[in-house]
C-alpha cells in the first residue's frame, strides 16, 4: 500500500476535530497571554501544532505494528531517559522534569513522552499472554511491576501528575486485556480502600502529615491537598489558585463574559492560564456553552477513536487505541476536575488546547498511532508480526468461552 492510498483511509472527521482544537487552543492562548510577558505563545503553539499534524500523519502512514515489535527497546530508551533527567533535568514549578535541548534551546519532557511508549510497550507485552483471560502471576504481576518501576522514577522527579497517568493506562489496558473479573474486584476493593483509607488517615491526623511532608520537601503537596480536602485548613497562598478559577469558572455563567473580557483572567488573578489553568479562560470567558463545546469536541474524538478500535481486526490494535484513550480522559478529567473541586491540584495540562509543545505533539502522535490502526488494522492477521497459529488459537480459546 503506497503513502497516498494510506492518506486516503484516513478519518478525516477526526482531522477535522484536531483543528478545531488548534483554533480553540490559539484563540484562548492570545487571550491568556496578550497583556502578559508569555505574549507571542498562540504563535508558538501555532508551530507546535505545524510540528504535531507532522507527527500525526507520520505516525499515520507508519504501521503501528513496527511500534510494536520494537516496545521493549523503546520502553528501555524511554525509562533511560526518565532517569536521566533527574541528574540533569531543569525544574520548573517544584518538578525536575524537562530536559533543554542545546540545539534549538527547547525543552522536553520525558514524562510526557513516556505516555505513548508505555502504552505500545503494555500492548506488547498484552500480546504476549498465552490465555485469552490474563494469568495473575503471568501476565498481571510483571505488567504491573514494568508499570510502578517508571511510575516511581516520575515520582521522585515530583511530578504527580503525569505519574498517575501511567496508573491510569495501566488499568485501562488490563481491562482490555481481559483480566479475570475477580482480580479486578480484588483490585478496585484495594485501590477504594486505599484512597477512602488515605483521605480519613489525611483528615484525622493532618498535623503529623503535614510535618512529614515538609521533612521530605514536599509541602507543595500538602498546598495542594489542603484546598481540595480540607478548604478549612488550606493557607491563603495554597487556596488562591483553585478559589480564584472557581470565581472565574462561575462568573462565566451560561454565555460567558466576553472573549479577551474575562475579568478574573484578564486581571491575571489565575496562575498558568497560558497552560494548566486554560480551561478556566474558556469558562469564564465563553461560559457554560463555550465549555460544553469543547467537551462535546472531546466526546467525537474520543468516540472516533473506539470506532476504530471496535473496527480493527488486527488482536494488537485494540489494545494501544484503549490505552490511547485512557491517557487523554485522565488528562481531561483531571485537568478540569481539579478547577472544580473534582480533584486535587496537580500539573496536568488540557489535551490540544494548553500550551506545551512535548505534550502536544505525544498527543498528536498517539492520534496518528491509532490512525494508523485504521489504515492498517483491516489486514489479514496473517500479515501481522504474531505468528497465525497464535491467532487461530486465541480465536478457538475465545469461542469456547
Amino acid at each position: 500500500m503506497n503513502v497516498l492510498s494510506k492518506l486516503k483511509k484516513i478519518d478525516y472527521t477526526i482531522v477535522f476535530i484536531l483543528l478545531l482544537l488548534m483554533a480553540i487552543s490559539i484563540t484562548v492562548l492570545y487571550s491568556a497571554t496578550s497583556h502578559t510577558q508569555y505574549h507571542g505563545y498562540h504563535l508558538r503553539m501555532l508551530a507546535y501544532y505545524a510540528l504535531g499534524f507532522a507527527a500525526f500523519f507520520g505516525f499515520a502512514v507508519l504501521d503501528y505494528r513496527l511500534l510494536m515489535k520494537y516496545a521493549p527497546y523503546l520502553y528501555l530508551f524511554g525509562f533511560g531517559l526518565l532517569v536521566v533527567v533527574m541528574f540533569i533535568g531543569n525544574t520548573y514549578y517544584n518538578a525536575t522534569g524537562w530536559i533543554t535541548i542545546p540545539v534549538i534551546q527547547q525543552s522536553f519532557q520525558p514524562a510526557e513522552f513516556f505516555k505513548l511508549l508505555l502504552v505500545v510497550f503494555l500492548g506488547f507485552m498484552l500480546l504476549r499472554k498465552r490465555k485469552p483471560r490474563l494469568s495473575f502471576w503471568r501476565d498481571v504481576v510483571p505488567i504491573c511491576l514494568l508499570t510502578f518501576i517508571p511510575f516511581l522514577a516520575v515520582m521522585a522527579q515530583n511530578d504527580l501528575g503525569n505519574a498517575l497517568s501511567y496508573v491510569v493506562i495501566l488499568a485501562g489496558m488490563l481491562w482490555i486485556g481481559n483480566i479475570k473479573y475477580t482480580h479486578a474486584l480484588i483490585a478496585l476493593a484495594i485501590f477504594a480502600g486505599t484512597v477512602f483509607g488515605g483521605i480519613t488517615a489525611y483528615k484525622t491526623y493532618h498535623d503529623q502529615v503535614y510535618n512529614f511532608f515538609v521533612e521530605i520537601g514536599r509541602e507543595h503537596w500538602i498546598n495542594r491537598i489542603d484546598p481540595w480536602l480540607m478548604p478549612e485548613k488550606a493557607s491563603e497562598d495554597a487556596s488562591y489558585h483553585t478559589r480564584n478559577a472557581k470565581l472565574a469558572i462561575a462568573s462565566g455563567g451560561m454565555t460567558g463574559e466576553g472573549y479577551m473580557k474575562g475579568e478574573t483572567v484578564q486581571s491575571e488573578r489565575v496562575p498558568l492560564t497560558y497552560s494548566d489553568s486554560i480551561f478556566v479562560v474558556i469558562a469564564e470567558e465563553f461560559g457554560f456553552l463555550g465549555s460544553s463545546v469543547l467537551l462535546l469536541l472531546y466526546f467525537v474524538l474520543i468516540h472516533r477513536l473506539i470506532l476504530i478500535s471496535l473496527e480493527c481486526r488486527d488482536t494488537g490494535g485494540p489494545y494501544l487505541i484503549v490505552g490511547i484513550v485512557a491517557m487523554l480522559l485522565y488528562q481531561i478529567f483531571e485537568n478540569i476536575g481539579m478547577f472544580i473541586g473534582l480533584m486535587p491540584l496537580t500539573g496536568i495540562t488540557l489535551p490540544f488546547i494548553s500550551y506545551g509543545g512535548t505534550s502536544l505533539l505525544i498527543n498528536m502522535a498517539s492520534i496518528g498511532v491509532a490512525m494508523s490502526i485504521r489504515i492498517h488494522g483491516h489486514e489479514k492477521e496473517e500479515e501481522n508480526n504474531i505468528p497465525s497459529d497464535r491467532y487461530a488459537s486465541l480465536k478457538a480459546k475465545s469461542s469456547m468461552e
